[in-house]
């Protein structure tokens, strides 16, 4: 097989552009381009107003595509995306929890409200939204930043051949764009050399084409010509990025690592102490058998030589258990603190480590295996190759957000749909106009020469004028207009109708006060049947998307924060000071034995195993006084305090308000603890009274009685000192929530009238 220079990959990133940009492809952005000018209000070509500017008919449009189209993505994109990530083990649990936080750091970096707005306005208008999650490598002075960016659909071209509508199938994903040159050297400075060299492309229009073939027209022209800083024009060249995917090799490897320096003196020193409980105990042994020995040989059962080899083979016997003994423990030792670790390679890595005799050794065991890896190939012009990385993703970095998938790369817009009505309409608007302004203006018949024209074209249509005509010609006749067809009065009616039935999105819900319910409850009964069909897109398309764009953020973020680092991360939420809104979150921090060795990470972010999930309908909007109004409800019966009920609502100062009214629960308690020890005493007394005076000792009742009464009078003293301190507090706290409530209204006020 011939290998592929580089001169070879820079045309075939020409090639599968040509290939990709096909009819299919331009008939599919032609319509799309349609929709989204529908959206910006151009819903006329330069024919048509041509045409309608010559039969004197008005050229204006009413638009009731933007609207519905703006309420559309308000619903999807109200609030921010949240993505929960669940550690695999015990041990990710920590980093799992961390996980989120470093998402919303990246989602904030990025600006990331308003690009998901963005992005829907895309899906919403254009038919599709494209997510790209790369690295900003010069973000944090050179450390790096992941950052979440969109692509211009009209920029991205996708393999034809996919049908999964997340685009996982394709077997590439390309985006190319028309660049000024130097621009692109500021982009890429490192290839200023080999940029340079690009020569201009005929495939570089100069305006912006939808389709003529298919009747389209053209757009003002686009700003395709660059200016440099020199303000002298520049040329614009094509660069294209090709994201594709291909399987390598790589090994599943387990490898025996052993104890390091500092924990061998630790199982030494560990063995040492085990080992000298059994040298105590062969050492006695021995002193045992050497007096027997000596007994025999006194005694002349042995002779003396043969003791002395006795004695001395004991010895030998005792200094051979000894150390057969700490052999063992330290086998013992040293296999308990020995690791097996698992390690995914290259399997260029793997043939490096197997090429090292002693590493080879600590190799236990491998597993060869494939997985898709995605390819970056970058190239300026027809045949300028830049680069080529292999990323650490199996997944591509670009995400997909279409709005009406068709089974193929080229799904329909929302707006497609209205276009016929929105015609329709602005038609009748016109005609309806036209009459009328013919009616105004009445237009006169005559023969030639009977009338002086400038004077009647002046003031035909001034109220009282007298307009003069020449003796022996026949009177001028005005032609009136026929009178407009009430059909088309039905038809604006329909029209509108049928747009909002269409769309799914009732004038309800944009806020028309004619068309709001009368009831609370058919308020919200119209947020919860006219959201319906943006519910089932967001469940089965915006969702799934979101949690794969969450997987992909959790490859790149854990490949790319490998090292100790500190986020600062901001999470305003009502009634918190900013101090309380801020956190700090660090991850990969380093620890250290004794020795000042790196043994191992805390929160170790780029090997922890946990899984994403995004938060369903985080996204929508939340009716607050429809919350509240439940949660209400959970306090009237009791399922919830007042507390948990505040700590719902969005007052100022909320946590001081939480913090006062829990003193004032706490004190209250205490006071009727004390009411029911007053009672008790107080019980106490009348049953010790009787008792004393029918055991005539009336003497002692009025001893006893004083004791008692003493309690009680301490105790009255107390519920006093406590009635008045909760009397104190129930005052500030009504004081505090009275300014909050003032201050709440001045802002709603505010906010009414903004």
């Amino acid at each position: 097989m011939a290998r592929t220079t580089k001169k070879n990959k820079a045309q075939i990133n020409k090639q599968l552009w040509d290939r990709a940009n096909n009819s299919h492809r331009q008939r599919w952005q032609h319509l799309s381009q349609k929709g989204f000018d529908f959206y910006l209000d151009e819903q006329l070509s330069k024919e048509e107003k041509d045409q309608l500017e010559e039969s004197g008919m008005p050229t204006f449009t009413i638009n009731r595509v933007t609207p519905i189209i703006e309420i559309m993505k308000y619903f999807v994109t109200a609030n921010n995306p949240k993505w929960k990530a669940v550690g695999a083990t015990g041990d990710d649990v920590d980093t799992a929890q961390v996980h989120s936080d470093i998402a919303d750091y990246c989602w904030y970096l990025s600006n990331g409200k308003s690009l998901y707005s963005q992005i829907a306005l895309d899906a919403l208008t254009k038919g599709i939204g494209y997510f790209l999650i790369d690295v900003d490598k010069d973000a944090d002075r050179g450390m790096g930043e992941v950052r979440f960016s969109r692509l211009d659909p009209y920029d991205v071209y996708v393999d034809p051949a996919s049908r999964d509508f997340l685009f996982r199938d394709a077997n590439f994903i390309q985006v190319r764009k028309n660049i000024a040159r130097t621009r692109l050297i500021n982009m890429l400075p490192e290839f200023e050399a080999k940029i340079k060299k690009v020569s201009k492309s005929t495939d570089v229009i100069s305006y912006s084409e939808r389709d003529t073939e298919l009747g389209g027209f053209s757009q003002p022209e686009d700003i395709t010509m660059g200016i440099s800083l020199e303000a002298e024009d520049e040329d614009i060249i094509p660069y294209y990025e090709t994201y594709s995917k291909k399987k390598f090799p790589y090994r599943n490897v387990y490898i025996k690592v052993n104890p390091s320096p500092a924990e061998m003196d630790n199982i030494k020193e560990a063995v040492q102490k085990e080992l000298s409980d059994f040298r105590q105990e062969i050492e006695v042994g021995l002193m045992e058998k050497q007096m027997q020995i000596e007994q025999a040989a006194q005694a002349g059962e042995i002779i003396p030589e043969r003791a002395q080899l006795e004695i001395k083979k004991s010895q030998e016997m005792a200094a051979q258990a000894i150390k057969e003994k700490e052999m063992q423990l330290m086998s013992e030792a040293q296999d308990a603190a020995t690791q097996v670790k698992q390690q995914i390679m290259s399997e260029s890595d793997y043939k490096i480590l197997e090429s090292n005799a002693e590493a080879k050794k600590n190799i236990l065991d491998s597993i060869k295996f494939f997985e898709n890896r995605i390819v970056q190939t970058c190239s300026a012009g027809d045949d300028v190759f830049l680069y080529e990385y292999i990323l650490p993703l199996n997944e591509y970095p670009i995400i997909p957000i279409p709005y009406m998938y068709t089974g193929t790369p080229f799904p329909m817009s929302a707006v497609t749909p209205l276009i016929g009505k929105q015609q329709e309409i602005n038609k009748a608007h016109q005609i309806m106009l036209h009459n009328a302004n013919l009616a105004s203006n009445l237009r006169w018949m005559y023969e030639e020469g009977a009338v002086p024209e400038e004077e009647w074209e002046k003031y035909s249509s001034s109220p009282g004028a007298l307009l003069k005509y020449r003796q022996g010609f026949a009177t001028p006749t005005p032609i009136l207009p026929a009178p407009i067809n009430n059909a088309f009065y039905t038809v604006v009616q329909q029209g509108k109708s049928d747009i909002e039935y269409i769309s799914g999105v009732p004038s309800a819900m944009m806020g028309f006060a004619q068309d709001q319910a009368e009831t609370y409850r058919g308020l919200l009964a119209n947020d919860e049947f006219g959201t319906r069909r943006l519910k089932a897109w967001m469940g089965s398309v915006v969702e799934p998307a979101l949690e794969h764009i969450g997987k992909v953020f959790q490859k790149v973020s854990q490949k790319h924060y490998s090292v100790e680092k500190v986020f600062r991360i901001v999470q305003p939420e009502a009634g918190q000071s900013p101090q309380e809104q801020e956190k700090e979150v660090r991850i990969n921090i380093q620890i250290y034995n004794d020795y000042g060795e790196a043994i191992g990470k805390f929160k170790d972010y780029a090997s922890a195993r946990f899984d994403v999930r995004v938060v369903a309908g985080a996204t929508m909007p939340v009716n607050r006084w429809a919350l509240m109004e439940e949660y209400f409800k959970w306090f009237q019966a009791g399922l919830i305090d007042d507390i948990a009920m505040i700590a719902e609502t969005d007052i100022r100062n909320k946590k001081q308000v939480i913090e006062r009214k829990s003193l004032y629960a706490q004190l209250q308690g205490q006071v009727s603890s004390m009411e029911d020890s007053m009672k008790d005493k107080e019980g106490t007394i009348e049953t010790l009274e009787r008792q004393l005076v029918q055991a005539g000792i009336k003497m002692k009742v009025g001893t006893a009685s004083n004791e008692i009464r003493k309690d009680v009078l301490e105790t009255e003293a107390q519920q006093k000192l406590l009635r008045g301190m909760l009397k104190v507090e129930f005052e500030k706290m009504r004081d505090q929530m009275k300014m909050d409530m003032e201050t709440t209204k001045e802002d709603v006020a505010k906010n009414e009238q903004h």
